[in-house]
């Protein structure tokens, strides 16, 4: 089998894991990998820079949350990873250099919590400063691949303007990768089930932000409620608010309204109930964003 016939299974196999789990794969999925043609594939290994066996460069590289090495995203749209240890030659950082030179794209893992990985492909190895053991990473966007029976690299056809596409979608990965955080860390703190009804479905929990983004609210877990779908938006949308002392209230033209059960179940019976907060105090909502939230709520029940 040829490496870019692997390359090609890693990616279609990584579409479906993110159909089914979403952006952000656990590590057990990642390390069980596929089978291809009688060969099983894993897509990572403790290494951050990984190379299966059927591959002839690697595959994938890999920032944890807790590792030992500097890997950050840099002001102008690029990533910047450092080399595995502090030799320049090491087989790793050999592999890593070649497919810059042969351009050959690989999936990156960034790490948001350990054992859970936001997955990005194709990123390319666009730069190497052995000075200072790193190498400079970007996102492209699939459509510039060029596929052939024998390799997968970048189609030449998109050369022109690459640099530009590349911090474009790069820095929408970094925006991605900040909500995500957020999202995962706040579910997390809430043991993936909603404060509000206790649903427990991950697929359908969002993290709200008590304090919004636009108004400078941090991404931090005590900004942050896990709430279902629907109480989200209810949320978002005044139906519901919050006390300081964390005493859901419910807004009286909704409590007035006569509707069907979901309305019942869904809201009314919310009204004057307690938010279920995460177990460490350090993780509960801060009264002073629910303070500043529940104003909002005042004003606009009127």
């Amino acid at each position: 089998m040829s490496d870019a016939s692997v390359r090609l299974k890693a990616f279609d196999w990584l579409t479906e894991q993110v159909a089914r789990y979403d952006e952000v794969l656990p590590w057990s999925v990642l390390q069980e990998g596929f089978d291809f043609e009688g060969d099983h594939v894993s897509l990572v290994s403790m290494p951050g820079i990984f190379k299966p066996r059927a591959c002839e460069l690697p595959l994938s590289i890999r920032t944890a949350v807790d590792g030992p090495y500097d890997d950050r995203a840099g002001s102008d749209g690029r990533f910047l990873y450092a080399y595995r240890g502090t030799d320049p030659v090491h087989r790793d950082n050999v592999g890593l250099r070649e497919a810059m030179i042969r351009r050959v794209p690989l999936v990156y893992f960034f790490g948001l919590l350990p054992g859970r990985y936001l997955a990005a492909w194709p990123v390319f190895v666009v730069g190497d400063d052995p000075g200072k053991l790193t190498f400079t990473v970007q996102l492209d966007d699939a459509s510039v691949l060029n596929f052939t029976a024998s390799s997968v690299t970048e189609s030449s056809s998109h050369a022109a303007g690459a640099d530009e596409r590349r911090r474009y979608v790069t820095r929408e990965l970094q925006v991605r990768l900040h909500q995500r955080s957020f999202r995962e860390r706040v579910l997390r703190a809430y043991r993936a089930q909603c404060a509000l009804c206790r649903l427990r479905h991950r697929e359908l929990l969002d993290a709200a932000h008590i304090m919004p983004d636009s108004e400078a609210g941090p991404p931090s877990v005590p900004n942050g409620l896990a709430l279902c779908k629907l109480h989200h938006a209810a949320f978002d949308k005044m139906f519901v608010g919050v006390r300081p002392d964390g005493i859901i209230e419910v807004r009286r033209d909704i409590l007035d309204e006569r509707d069907g059960p979901m309305l019942l179940h869904g809201l009314k019976l919310l009204h004057n109930s307690k938010l279920h907060a995460p177990r460490k105090t350090e993780d509960r909502p801060n009264p002073e964003f629910l303070e500043f939230r529940y104003q909002r709520f005042v004003e606009a029940r009127g």
